[in-house]
């Protein structure tokens, strides 16, 4: 099967990710879910400059189909989150600078402020530390992602899920919204949150 155009929009959102100032030239990955197969950038490239002849095709299984690619490092935890969550068809991991801040100090994102903020997020989750690459944590990002839509991972990044790559994407960049916000309301002081009954609302509409 020919996945071009998949490819295409899979390096687009990488190049996006780096054009929004969310991740850096060589951080962060996407990945996207097509039936069985996972499509996911590389690393070691330049992620401003990625086109869809370096994105990777790998099994749900683990089965590299592109052997002449080296496939993102964090290819196992893409998996773990798509075995374990079948509504889930695109990832976006990246190291929004706010955000991130808030994922190494244990200090929690206030999606309680916009109603665009708690439709697109909901609440957000962490997941406890683990070196980057390996299978600790994936199992423990995996573990997060069953709970939540985005995942504060502590002391690495952020990372996000949804049915497609806008959805993923833009959780992301709300998140960074989100944390900007959260920081700016505590050094005014006096912010107004929604008010419970009608975060409840918000939660009905969009769950």
């Amino acid at each position: 099967m020919n996945f071009e155009k998949e490819k295409q929009e899979t390096a687009l959102f990488m190049r996006r990710l780096y054009e929004r100032g969310l991740t850096t030239c060589s951080g962060g990955n996407v990945s996207q879910r097509i039936g069985d197969i996972i499509l996911i950038t590389p690393s070691q490239t330049d992620k401003a400059y990625i086109q869809a002849e370096q994105i990777a095709e790998i099994r749900i299984t683990g089965e590299n189909l592109t052997p002449h690619l080296t496939s993102s490092m964090e290819t196992a935890m893409h998996l773990a989150i798509y075995q374990c969550r079948n509504d889930v068809n695109a990832i976006v991991h990246a190291h929004p600078v706010t955000a991130t801040a808030f994922a190494t100090t244990n200090t929690e994102i206030n999606c309680k402020l916009t109603g665009e903020t708690r439709a697109i997020i909901g609440v957000p989750i962490n997941a406890s530390y683990a070196l980057m690459g390996t299978d600790a944590l994936a199992e423990r990002v995996a573990e997060a992602a069953k709970k939540a839509n985005v995942v504060l991972m502590e002391n690495h990044g952020i990372i996000t899920f949804g049915k497609n790559l806008l959805f993923a994407f833009d959780r992301m960049e709300v998140l960074e919204a989100a944390a900007k916000q959260t920081l700016i309301t505590h050094l005014l002081g006096n912010k107004k949150e929604i008010p419970l009954n009608d975060l409840n609302e918000i939660d009905k509409l969009f769950s």
